[in-house]
């Protein structure tokens, strides 16, 4: 490969676990590179995530060369050529060069090389075909910075022998349009996703959700998620979804108040209440956790109203807890948006104050416990939840008004009517 010029702006090139890793990985005379999105990222001038590294040293010599260096080597996947070293407390992904000799579709088999051409020939974009050596020389074998320039995601060779070798590259290709894309997406790319989205359903679900769950955090998601629906992607990875409307109302109000976030995202995107976000979270196999929110966020035990009162928003947000109660005021805010294609201002200060409370207002605890009703001759069980339940609703309707005196007096009052009933 030839040089194609020299990174500006690269100031991480001179930190010490920098200058310390690749002295280690250069020590045997082979040559180490920056690859992928460090250097991408540096060209576009936007801030530099992780820094992955190709080399010519199969992944042996590089385990002995780190080792002997005094770092930390882990052998995170050597059948695909790939070691992690962490130096000073930074982890680095190192990769031998490799070509693939066997593809179906979700893993390739591969063969170690010396050849960086070979290297950069199977990688999915243009725009992450790049290297970079230590003194910050580029290399830039297919034009990649001027399709990131340009906000064009093209793949390197053809698209469609790129994706039936890796049929996730079809969100991929929407993902980094999302991120780096300009106007219209490539046209030869967007046709072949268009053509091989059938191929979608044979991917994982992890695969899948990781991939959608970054798109859907990119700064401005809907668009790509509109091209994506007319394509026939989102048929066959994401057939609950409905217009995206919400979503884009809902990007407009976290830039403004809490941030972006991918499953509040994708709650504003399922259509269909419960059982089309459970349909959701079995295929794209979501943890229980992102499960459980995202079912909340699409079917709550109640949607937010502007014009709540402190009273009730008080009681709404001690049963659900700040962040979920925050979550449910910007997707109403959103659909509000949405439904009427504005939103009036003196709506604006209702979901304002209400962000404003889950933000400052100190949820108190419940001033009556399990030790109380069983001091009361109540044997421990499901009875004691029950009646504690009882005066938690009665302590709520009070807007948290009664000490521990009152509510000790009210659970003694509940006590006794159960007696008398029985």
């Amino acid at each position: 490969m030839k040089p194609a010029g020299r990174l500006s702006g690269a100031g991480w090139l001179g930190a010490p676990e920098v200058r310390a890793v690749m002295a280690a990985l250069t020590a045997g005379g082979a040559t180490a590179r920056f690859v992928g999105g460090c250097v991408r990222d540096t060209l576009a001038g936007r801030t530099i995530g992780d820094k992955d590294i190709a080399t010519s040293d199969p992944p042996e010599t590089v385990l002995r060369l780190l080792e002997a260096a005094g770092f930390k080597a882990i052998p995170t996947g050597l059948d695909h050529g790939t070691v992690t070293a962490v130096v000073h407390h930074v982890p680095f992904e190192i990769t031998t060069l490799r070509h693939d000799v066997e593809t179906d579709g979700r893993r390739a088999r591969v063969a170690f090389t010396d050849d960086w051409l070979a290297d950069a020939a199977r990688r999915d974009f243009t725009m992450n075909a790049l290297y970079a050596d230590f003194d910050g020389t580029y290399y830039d074998p297919f034009d990649g910075a001027a399709d990131l320039s340009a906000g064009r995601v093209r793949f390197v060779g053809d698209a469609e022998t790129r994706i039936r070798e890796d049929v996730l590259r079809i969100l991929r290709f929407f993902r980094f349009h999302a991120y780096f894309g300009q106007g219209a997406p490539e046209a030869e790319g967007y046709t072949a996703c268009r053509k091989l989205a059938n191929l979608l359903p044979t991917l994982s679900g992890e695969r899948v959700a990781a991939e959608l769950l970054k798109l859907l955090n990119a700064p401005e998601p809907a668009s790509t998620v509109e091209l994506m629906a007319e394509a026939g992607i989102l048929t066959a990875t994401l057939p609950e979804t409905g217009t995206s409307a919400r979503l884009r109302a809902l990007v407009t109000v976290e830039g403004i108040t809490v941030g972006a976030d991918p499953i509040r995202r994708l709650a504003a995107l399922v259509d269909g209440g419960a059982s089309a976000a459970n349909a959701v979270c079995r295929r794209l196999r979501l943890s229980n956790a992102q499960r459980e929110r995202l079912v909340c966020l699409v079917v709550p035990p109640v949607w937010p109203d502007s014009e709540w009162g402190a009273r009730t928003a008080r009681g709404w947000l001690y049963r659900m807890g700040a962040e979920t109660f925050r979550d449910l005021v910007v997707l109403a805010w959103a659909g509000a948006i949405a439904a009427r294609g504005e939103s009036p201002r003196l709506e604006a200060e209702g979901w304002r104050s209400l962000l404003d409370l889950a933000k400052t207002w100190r949820v108190p605890r419940l001033p009556v416990g399990g030790e109380d009703v069983m001091t009361l001759g109540v044997a421990g069980g499901p009875e004691v939840g029950r009646l504690l339940g009882e005066v938690e609703a009665w302590w709520i309707e009070g807007d948290f008004q009664a000490g521990r005196a009152q509510a000790l007096e009210q659970l003694a009052r509940i006590v006794e009517k159960g007696k008398d009933r029985s």
